[in-house]
C-alpha cells in the first residue's frame, strides 16, 4: 500500500490524526499537570514529549493549534511551570478518560478518581499513582507556523521516583517502573526491555 501527499489530504480528519500519530511508533503517554492562576489544577495527556537536550536538562512537547480553550496550554503561559507524570498499566482508562473536554472549572483529578499530589515546593499538580513524576520550568515557547501548534520548551526542576532509584549510570528501567507508550489517540503498549548496549564507536564488529 502506497499513500501519498494527497491522499492524506483526502482522508477523513479523524483517521488522518490517527494515521499522522502513529507515523513515529509507540511514543512516551504521560498526564501533564498544570494549576490555573487561581488555583484550579488540570490533567492531560501527550504523547507528543521529547527529551531536548542534558546540560541543562530540557523536554519539550507539541500542544496544538490553540482554536479551542487549551487549559494546559493556558495554564503554562500563566503560571510558567507544569509536570509530567508517566502513566501506568493500573491508571491507562484513568489517563485516557483525561483527554475528554471538561469545563475550565472541573478537575480531571475528581472526574477520573485519580489522587492529586501536591510537592511543597512545586505550583503544579503531581498524579500520586504515577511511578515517574517531572516538574519543569517554562524556557521557552517556540511557534511553529506550519500548523499552528507550539513547542514548549521545559527545564526540570524536580525528579520524583516515590520508589525507584536511578541507576549509577544514570538510567531509569522504565519497563519495571510499568509505564506506558501509545500511538494514535487511542492505542497503547506496555513496555520490554531486550537490550542494553555499550557505547556505540568506531570499528564496531559484529558477530
Amino acid at each position: 500500500m502506497t499513500v501519498t501527499s494527497d491522499d492524506l489530504e483526502n482522508m477523513a480528519k479523524l483517521a488522518r490524526v490517527q494515521l499522522a500519530t502513529s507515523l513515529p511508533g509507540p511514543k512516551p503517554i504521560c498526564l501533564i499537570g498544570t494549576r490555573s492562576a487561581t488555583g484550579s489544577p488540570n490533567l492531560a495527556p501527550f504523547s507528543s514529549i521529547t527529551h531536548l537536550g542534558s546540560n541543562p536538562v530540557l523536554i519539550g512537547m507539541v500542544t496544538r493549534p490553540d482554536t479551542v480553550d487549551r487549559h494546559t496550554l493556558s495554564n503554562i503561559l500563566e503560571t510558567k511551570e507544569w509536570t509530567i507524570n508517566h502513566v501506568t498499566r493500573e491508571i491507562v482508562e484513568q489517563a485516557h478518560q483525561c483527554s475528554a473536554r471538561y469545563p475550565d472549572d472541573t478537575s480531571e483529578f475528581d472526574a477520573t478518581d485519580l489522587t492529586e499530589f501536591q510537592h511543597p515546593e512545586i505550583h503544579s499538580p503531581f498524579v500520586a499513582e504515577s511511578p515517574l513524576r517531572i516538574a519543569l520550568t517554562l524556557e521557552e515557547v517556540i511557534d511553529i507556523s506550519s500548523n499552528n501548534t507550539r513547542l514548549i520548551v521545559g527545564r526540570v526542576k524536580l525528579i520524583d521516583l516515590p520508589n525507584h532509584q536511578i541507576a549509577d549510570d544514570g538510567s531509569l528501567d522504565l519497563a519495571h517502573l510499568g509505564t506506558l507508550a501509545s500511538t494514535a489517540l487511542d492505542t497503547y503498549f506496555s513496555l520490554t526491555q531486550i537490550a542494553k548496549l555499550p557505547y556505540a564507536k568506531p570499528l564496531q564488529t559484529f558477530p
